[in-house]
């Protein structure tokens, strides 16, 4: 190997400024991201052999070397803090899904209730990616093409460790709102979910969504004339049973409302009802199973 070798391949990493109230990773340690969404969104990245810059990306990332981020249609804009006094601007953008593509992948989301359901409730289904599939399309870049660049940093390599860093705190934003992957891909939340709400209505019966219910069979009688047997159990009830299961989205209402007014001891009421509801969910579906 000759010397020219040797020094080209010698790298001393300059110490970036510190950044005070920098936004950090909550994981500190080992992998960066909570749900399986963030985790495919890293996965996908780390897939496309970006290289060393990666992985500085990361460390930056985690000493909280980005000063903001900032999510539009399509577009993150962020600042990096690096070596120099003034921070990197930082530009990335994903490409778009067509109206076309979103018609098709919204049709295909509004055909399984439990997408529009889980989405509703401020989760990613976990075949969510299905929809896509079936659109000819993907909700995660399949190449390193379909992310276009920029930093204001002198370093030539793209991505950089400013933009990498940037990509590592992006998947803990997914964490806190799914929906953030599809304004990524050019629609809103608001929007996501009046067409699925609209495309679930439009497949229903006619009276199912209009809200009225078609009242079929014998004649019910006046509440006056069923006053001496008004508390009685009825034939009815004999083959009666009830099986309860646990639910496809838990605490669904709760996640939909988010987060209440009122605190109490300084936690928020929306999490002590979670857990409350949890308890009785568990111990209904114990006693209505013989455990208790």
């Amino acid at each position: 190997m000759s010397r020219w070798d040797n020094y080209w391949g010698h790298y001393s990493p300059a110490v970036p400024r510190k950044v005070k109230n920098g936004i950090k990773t909550k994981s500190q340690h080992g992998q960066i991201g909570e749900t399986w969404w963030s985790k495919r969104w890293i996965a996908v990245l780390e897939s496309f052999n970006m290289g060393a810059r990666l992985t500085r990306g990361r460390s930056y990332a985690r000493r909280g070397q980005v000063v903001s981020i900032d999510i539009e249609k399509g577009v993150v804009s962020a600042r990096v803090q690096g070596t120099r006094s003034r921070p990197y601007s930082i530009r990335i953008r994903l490409d778009p899904l067509s109206e076309k593509d979103w018609e098709r992948v919204t049709d295909a989301m509004a055909s399984q209730a439990i997408f529009a359901a889980k989405l509703l409730s401020g989760e990613m289904p976990q075949n969510i990616e299905e929809a896509f599939g079936q659109a000819k399309t993907s909700l995660f870049p399949t190449s390193i093409k379909e992310l276009h660049t920029d930093c204001s940093c002198p370093d030539w390599a793209n991505p950089c460790k400013h933009i990498a860093a940037v990509y590592y705190l992006l998947a803990e934003r997914f964490d806190q709102d799914p929906f953030l992957i599809f304004k990524l891909r050019g629609k809103t939340k608001d929007e996501i979910i009046q067409v699925l709400r609209e495309k679930r209505a439009a497949a229903l019966p006619e009276e199912v969504a209009s809200g009225k219910e078609e009242i079929t069979g014998e004649e019910i009688p006046p509440l006056e004339e069923c006053l001496d047997a008004f508390w009685e159990a009825g034939e009815a009830l004999d083959s009666f049973s009830v099986n309860p299961t646990p639910p496809q989205v838990e605490n669904a209402v709760l996640k939909r409302l988010g987060e209440s007014p009122f605190k109490v001891r300084r936690r928020n009421i929306a999490s002590l009802l979670a857990k409350a509801y949890s308890v009785v969910s568990k111990t209904a579906l114990q006693k209505a199973g013989g455990e208790m």
